[in-house]
C-alpha cells in the first residue's frame, strides 16, 4: 500500500514540473516566430557609365551586313552583323573616341544583360569640324533565333578637357531571325554523290550487260567442221603389192616402157 502511494506521489510531481515547463517553452516559440526576417535588397544592374550627350557632337549608326532599316533591324542568328558609327565634331576642341560596345539585353528589361559583345578600342581623334566612321562586328547565338531582343551600342568618348561622354547609339528591340544561305554546301555535295553514285551504277550495269551479250553470242555460235588432211603419213605399206604402189608421176610410162609390158603380158597369155 506504502509503495502504490509513493509511486502516485512520483507520477503526480512529474506532471507538475510537465506543466511548470511547457508554459516557457512556448513562450519561447512565440518571441522567435516575432523575430523580424531581413530580406537581401536586390540592387538592379546599371551602367557603369552615365548616359551623356556633349553637345558638339553628332552620331549616327548604319547596318551594312546585312543592310537594315533602323525601324524594323532583323539580324540573322549564327551569322556576323556588320555596322558602322560615324561621328562628327561640330566644336571647336579635338574629341576623342574611346571605345565602341554593344551587348543584348532583355526586352521588357534593358537593365538585365543577356550576352555581352566585346568593347573595341579605337583611340581616334576627331578634329573640329571633321568626321570619323569606325566599325563593329558582332554574331548573334543560334539560341535567339525566332526571338525578339533587346539591342544596345554604346559609344564612349572624351574631350581635351578630360570630360567623358556616353552615347547609346542604338538602344531598341530587333528581331534575330534564321539565317537563310542563297548556297546550302552541305545539300551541293549531297547531290554531287548522287549524281556519281548513279553514275557509276549505270557503268556497272553497262559492264555486266556487255559481258552477257558476248557469252551468249560466243555460246550461240556452231562450230564449222575444218578438213585438215592427214596430219601424218601412218599407211602401212606392207599388205600392199609393190606393183600397186606407185610414186607420184609413175602413171605416166614411156612408150618403149609400155610396148615391154605389151609383149609380156602377151607371151604369159
Amino acid at each position: 500500500m506504502k509503495v502504490k502511494q509513493s509511486l502516485l506521489w512520483a507520477i503526480m510531481a512529474a506532471m507538475l514540473v510537465q506543466m511548470a515547463f511547457v508554459p516557457s517553452v512556448v513562450a519561447e516559440d512565440e518571441v522567435e516566430e516575432d523575430e523580424p526576417v531581413v530580406e537581401e535588397e536586390v540592387v538592379p544592374e546599371v551602367d557603369a557609365l552615365p548616359s551623356t550627350v556633349s553637345p558638339n557632337a553628332d552620331t549616327f549608326l548604319l547596318f551594312t551586313k546585312p543592310a537594315q532599316d533602323l525601324s524594323a533591324v532583323e539580324l540573322p542568328a549564327g551569322a556576323v552583323v556588320e555596322f558602322l558609327v560615324g561621328f562628327t565634331n561640330k566644336g571647336e576642341e579635338d574629341f576623342v573616341i574611346e571605345t565602341l560596345d554593344a551587348s543584348f539585353r532583355y526586352p521588357m528589361d534593358f537593365t538585365f544583360h543577356i550576352q555581352n559583345f566585346s568593347a573595341i578600342a579605337y583611340q581616334k581623334t576627331v578634329k573640329p569640324g571633321q568626321e570619323s566612321t569606325i566599325a563593329y562586328s558582332f554574331s548573334p547565338a543560334d539560341a535567339f533565333a525566332g526571338r525578339p531582343i533587346g539591342l544596345t551600342i554604346n559609344l564612349a568618348y572624351r574631350d581635351m578637357a578630360g570630360n567623358f561622354f556616353f552615347d547609346p547609339v542604338f538602344n531598341s528591340t530587333v528581331q534575330i531571325v534564321e539565317y537563310d544561305e542563297g548556297f546550302d554546301t552541305e545539300v551541293f555535295f549531297m547531290y554531287v554523290s548522287m549524281v556519281a553514285m548513279g553514275v557509276l551504277g549505270l557503268f556497272l550495269a553497262y559492264m555486266l550487260m556487255g559481258g552477257k551479250s558476248k557469252g551468249s553470242k560466243r555460246g550461240g555460235a556452231t562450230a564449222k567442221p575444218v578438213e585438215t588432211g592427214t596430219a601424218g603419213d601412218d599407211v602401212d605399206y606392207e599388205w600392199i603389192p609393190r606393183s600397186a604402189l606407185r610414186t607420184p608421176g609413175s602413171g605416166k610410162t614411156s612408150p618403149r616402157q609400155r610396148k615391154t609390158k605389151g609383149a609380156a603380158s602377151s607371151d604369159e597369155e
